[in-house]
């Protein structure tokens, strides 16, 4: 099969995941960005490496996620593991197996969480520098 990962896509996808708007990435990406420009880099099929580790520093997950996500299998490896039996064995003896997609959901709930206590800290810090230009 010759499918070609499409990573404007997976930077779409993962940024949604993690409640990120384009004008956020843009900002975070620098000067020369902005939500027009996010729009256009998430419909290309490839993305320059270069700007992947920067769009992966941003957003803290690995360059490979972007390179090598493909939803299909995603789904497929997902509708496997959660078919009828998927929990059959999750309570043997007493002790719960988490699931993997269990841990990436926590895990985005974290990342969730620590941006939003960046923005709450922004937020102050510009309150504190306003309050500072007024006097």
């Amino acid at each position: 099969m010759d499918y070609k990962i499409h990573q404007g896509r997976n930077v779409k996808r993962f940024r949604e995941m993690l409640g990120i708007k384009q004008e956020a990435l843009a900002l975070d990406l620098g000067d020369d960005w902005n939500q027009k420009k996010i729009s256009l880099l998430e419909q290309k099929e490839t993305i320059e490496n270069q700007l992947l580790e920067k769009i992966s520093e941003v957003l803290k997950i690995p360059v490979e996620a972007f390179q090598n996500f493909d939803e299909e299998q995603a789904v497929n490896i997902i509708s496997n593991t959660f078919g009828e039996h998927a929990f059959s064995n999750s309570f043997n003896y007493g002790t719960i197996n988490f699931h993997p997609m269990e841990k990436l959901i926590s895990l985005h709930e974290e990342k969730i969480a620590l941006y939003e206590r960046m923005l709450k800290e922004k937020d102050e810090m510009m309150s504190r520098l306003e309050k500072l230009l007024e006097k």
